[in-house]
């Protein structure tokens, strides 16, 4: 199909892109083969870690299949793991579907303080026959302690006005006067609807199974990091945290079980260096 832009590995890439193993002390920037726990437990005083950790539905991930009889115990282990390498005030954004929600928050609510829980609209996924279809996802959002960064103005949404509300001398309140009407910038809310994950068509999308849009990763370092902070990715997949992190100006550090999806990380970011 000439209008698929999916992003894939060739030949070359197989011999150009290779892996690192987890060197004890990794140091940013830097995507290596091994397992994210590994990580965490090497890593100290990082600023903001993105975890889409596997939602244990049986997904193929090509040399492993998401599927753990531990997986309340594994989910407690990884938790407690990112808590201990946060920084004082540092976040924790963990992705997850409806089934394996409350196992997270329990997680959470054991190592970090829970601030919220945004929904996403996913915008693709399967019709069922005797059910609604799940066309969301969530991310939970947490901090180690009080003091944590939140850059509210980087993240307000431009809303059209309803009720457009003004001052005793007539001047808008909150609102102005555009061509394409009255609008206003608004706190923006843990419900998002105007996001989708990439398909075919988009030059972001690989082959992995369970990739996460740019635009939803880049909303979150918006908000919760400022450019030379460290961000950790443990489930780091092909590398959309690390090419929204390099975009952004922060530092980055991932891991991945899986050799294949390095090399499209490593590929991923070699083609954003040249933007």
């Amino acid at each position: 199909m000439t209008r698929n832009r999916t992003l894939r590995l060739t030949a070359e890439d197989l011999v150009r892109f290779q892996p690192d193993a987890l060197p004890i002390e990794p140091k940013p920037d830097g995507i290596f083969l091994g397992d994210g726990l590994d990580l965490l437990s090497r890593v100290r005083d990082v600023d903001i870690i993105f975890a889409d950790p596997p939602y244990n539905k049986g997904k193929d991930f090509g040399n492993n299949r998401d599927h753990r009889r531990d997986y309340a115990e594994w989910t407690d282990r990884w938790i407690g793991l990112a808590a201990r390498a946060l920084r004082p005030g540092g976040t924790l954004y963990v992705c997850a579907c409806w089934e394996i929600g409350g196992v997270i928050q329990s997680a959470l609510q054991r190592h970090l303080n829970v601030r919220n829980r945004i929904t996403w609209k996913r915008d693709k996924g399967r019709g069922a026959k005797r059910n609604w279809k799940n066309n969301m996802e969530d991310v939970w959002f947490a901090t180690q302690g009080d003091d944590y960064t939140f850059h509210l103005e980087a993240v307000k949404v431009r809303k059209p006005v309803i009720a457009p509300y003004r001052h005793p001398d007539g001047r808008p309140k909150d609102w102005v006067e555009t061509a394409g009407g009255r609008v206003r910038m608004t706190h923006p809310s843990n419900i998002w609807t105007d996001l989708c994950v990439p398909f075919w068509s988009m030059p972001e999308n690989t082959p992995h199974p369970t990739q996460k849009p740019e635009r939803l990763v880049e909303r979150l370092l918006l908000a919760s990091s400022s450019p030379g902070q460290l961000l950790v990715d443990p489930f780091i997949g092909s590398g959309t945290s690390a090419v929204v992190a390099r975009r952004m100006g922060r530092r980055y550090l991932g891991c991945d079980l899986n050799p294949e999806y390095v090399r499209l990380a490593l590929k991923r970011l070699a083609r954003e260096a040249r933007v």
